[in-house]
């Protein structure tokens, strides 16, 4: 129990202090061995072979894909941990769970893209605040300001699901196994599970794996966004009542919990031109507001590593999963 606890905690920390490689620089080899990477090329290597014009067969091909690609990494981070905790001491054991535990979680880079992008706000340097709202998927060319606050707060409300609290609470109740496995559905899903024409049966296994496997922490996300709010003195009601109201608006099920939550407790206004709106433009959509939300997004990180050591408690007391 102590060594899950350990495990968690010094992946946290390892990710605090060398963060992730960033894809503004593919050409480098942390960026090209990273499992997400790997993952997606694995992916787009076997999604040509399997297509078929019929939908419900190529739903099944995208079944075999999806769980091909889950298994080609849970199957050898499983056994080779096993074989690692038998045959070896704890200590090394330790050592190989928080590489591979840290490689599921990213705090710092988006830490470091929302500062600096606050930053190039602020000093009205939009050519470089157009830099860090990679991670909303979103053609930056012309927004404005608030428009980039706006994306860069989004992506961060977004992310706390599939870069944080999903892959803790995964390997709370699963191991680092578990952490793995939704690390390959999350970048499954970001490979295949759009609604185009290319993709629309192929990737409508892992679209809907995505958002089953999503459905608890994302909701439990707008809880603690709420929770947040409250322990720092922000407006938590308001929280709750947009989350409340303005989730359905996203086309996602499950992303909508978390931003609407965020945008409440900031009372600013999120949107996303030509798709959704959330919240109230109660105060302006200032840079200010990305570093809240990056407090605010700290301190509910904190509460979800608070509330998985009771998990790791139990499960760790009837099995060990790796």
């Amino acid at each position: 129990m102590l060594v899950a606890v350990v495990v968690l905690v010094l992946a946290i920390v390892l990710d605090l202090f060398l963060g992730d490689p960033s894809p503004n620089n593919p050409e480098k080899t942390a960026f090209k061995l990273h499992p997400a990477v790997l993952m997606g090329k694995l992916t787009r290597a076997l999604e040509p072979h399997l297509k078929s014009p019929n939908p419900k067969v190529a739903k099944f091909y995208g079944a075999v894909l999806a769980l091909t690609v889950i298994a080609a990494f849970t199957i050898p981070v499983y056994f080779g941990l096993w074989a690692i905790y038998t045959y070896f001491t704890i200590l090394v054991y330790a050592f190989f769970a928080v590489i591979l535990l840290k490689l599921t979680i990213c705090i710092k880079l988006e830490t470091d893209w929302a500062k600096a992008a606050a930053k190039a706000i602020q000093s009205e340097d939009m050519e470089e605040a157009k830099k860090y709202s990679h991670f909303s998927r979103r053609d930056s060319k012309d927004l404005a300001g608030p428009q980039i606050s706006s994306a860069v707060i989004e992506s961060m409300a977004e992310n706390l699901i599939d870069f944080k609290l999903s892959p803790i609470l995964s390997y709370a109740f699963f191991g680092v196994t578990g952490a793995i496995a939704f690390k390959a559905v999350n970048t499954l899903d970001g490979m295949v599970g759009f609604k185009d024409e290319v993709h629309l049966h192929t990737g409508w296994f892992s679209a809907n794996l995505d958002t089953v496997i999503n459905y608890v922490p994302a909701r439990f996300t707008a809880i603690l966004i709420v929770l947040a709010s409250a322990l720092l003195g922000e407006d938590y009601k308001n929280s709750w009542a947009i989350a409340k109201r303005d989730h359905t608006r996203t086309p996602s099920r499950n992303h909508g919990w978390p931003m609407a939550a965020m945008a409440g407790a900031l009372r600013v206004q999120l949107e996303k031109p030509g798709q959704y709106i959330l919240g109230e433009l109660d105060e302006p959509l200032t840079p200010d507001k990305i570093l809240l939300a990056l407090k605010i997004r700290n301190m509910a990180l904190i509460l979800c590593v608070l509330f998985s050591l009771p998990i790791i408690l139990l499960t760790r007391l009837c099995f060990f999963p790796y």
